[in-house]
């Protein structure tokens, strides 16, 4: 079965009942980005504050993500994130210098926090070949000029060994990047909390076609197809994973969408995962009802459990509440439900998934991490109903702020499963 994924709407036929029992019509969701000038300057001022509580005299970035956040500035992201196409330089007071892909210094002219643009050296080997030492000397050349002669502390998100090997034989000292940036993510703007409701509601009004063309006979790539055109029409850019199963699929959870034909009376569960307009995340998941049935006794604990767990581990996301805390009080579905796949209790997000994660108890002595919940997170709130054995699950996934008062809902999607 072929789906319409374009402005013509599903064929007619037996389906879910009409998007409009779900939620009331989403409003007009504007595709451009956000307003530039306080969403920008905003992420500048706390990324250089960041990089000075470090003790450094710049942060050099070269995770996509990493340099939208600094600079505002967009090119090739999926393709940065494996080459190490571009980077930059931002010092914790002065002009920041955006390393841009050759022939692409354009793309920065309405991004005020970009003091300078010059062109990237590449020194990885696709580009570089038997003259990489060749082309990462000259880059850390550059690099060590920038910094003067008092900078030798500098934080580095992404670094080669022969990168490394060069700005340590300068004096260097490389500090945990990647560490620097999460905390300055860490805590959304006023302006950043925009840009992220406005990109949930694109990517509501997204579910709402994916929901319309759920029917029995479509595949599940088909299915999940749709919200990738719905994101990309938006004004949106990717999504980060391909989960979307259905019945025996969904568990245990973590299995990749296929071609596998969806059925009448099974569970559809999925994560959005998925990079949306101005580049802000969107994480939730729902799990649905194929077909225009009603659900299995079964199917309805499950869902019983999840949203159980979503509800009670909500609350807990108060300013001052720390990880540990968290942990040891959270909510899991019954021994018989509980499976140790999905280990988190919450998650941040921001222009992807950052830190913090807050494992359950279960992992927390293990691999878990303390600190503290603190109004301006944006949290993703984790479930999962998936019997040890079972036929299905259920996922569900909210996606909050923090606020003074506690957790609010960024998402007014229905959690139902019809």
């Amino acid at each position: 079965m072929t789906l319409a994924v374009g402005p013509e709407p599903a064929p007619p036929g037996p389906g879910p009942p009409s998007v409009d029992r779900h939620r009331p019509a989403p409003a007009a969701v504007d595709p451009s980005r956000p307003d530039a000038s306080d969403l920008e300057a905003g992420r500048l001022t706390r990324l250089r504050a960041a990089i000075e509580t470090a003790g450094c005299a710049a942060g050099l970035f070269y995770d996509p993500i990493n340099i939208r956040y600094a600079t505002g500035t967009s090119n090739m992201q999926v393709y940065g994130l494996h080459n190490p196409c571009r980077y930059a330089y931002v010092p914790a007071d002065g002009p920041v210098v955006l390393f841009e892909f050759k022939g692409c210094a354009h793309l920065a002219t309405d991004h005020a926090n970009v003091g300078e643009v010059r062109d990237a050296v590449s020194w990885y080997d696709f580009t570089g070949g038997d003259r990489v030492d060749e082309f990462a000397a000259r880059w850390a050349d550059e690099i060590v000029a920038l910094l003067g002669p008092d900078g030798r502390d500098l934080a580095v998100d992404r670094l080669d060994p022969v990168g490394l090997d060069r700005l340590v034989g300068h004096g260097v000292r490389v500090h945990d990047g990647q560490r620097v940036a999460n905390r300055a993510k860490m805590i959304k703007t006023p302006a950043e909390v925009d840009a992220i409701r406005l990109a949930v509601g694109a990517c509501e009004s997204g579910l709402d076609e994916m929901r319309a063309a759920l029917r029995p006979g479509a595949t599940e790539n088909e299915v999940w197809a749709v919200l990738h055109r719905a994101n990309i029409a938006a004004g949106g850019e990717w999504i980060e994973t391909r989960l979307l199963t259905s019945g025996p699929r969904t568990n245990p959870w973590y299995q990749e969408c296929s071609g596998k034909v969806i059925e009448a009376g099974e569970l559809v569960a999925f994560d959005t995962d998925l990079i949306g307009i101005g580049g802000y995340s969107v994480d939730i998941s729902r799990t649905w009802l194929a077909g225009d049935g009603t659900p299995t006794g079964d199917q309805q604990r499950l869902w019983e459990h999840a949203s159980e767990q979503l509800r009670d581990n909500t609350a807990l996301l108060r300013p001052g509440a720390s990880f540990a805390e968290i942990a040891d009080r959270a909510t899991r579905p019954p021994d018989g439900v509980h499976s140790l796949t999905n280990a988190a209790v919450a998650h941040g997000i921001g222009l992807c998934n950052e830190y913090p994660l807050i494992l359950n108890r279960d992992h927390m002595a293990g691999g878990g991490y303390d600190g503290q919940v603190e109004e301006g997170m944006v949290l993703c709130v984790e479930a999962l109903a998936a019997p040890p054995g079972g036929r299905e699950a259920v996922k569900l996934e909210e996606q909050v702020v923090i606020t003074a008062g506690g957790p609010q809902p960024l998402s007014a999607y229905p959690l139902g499963l019809t």
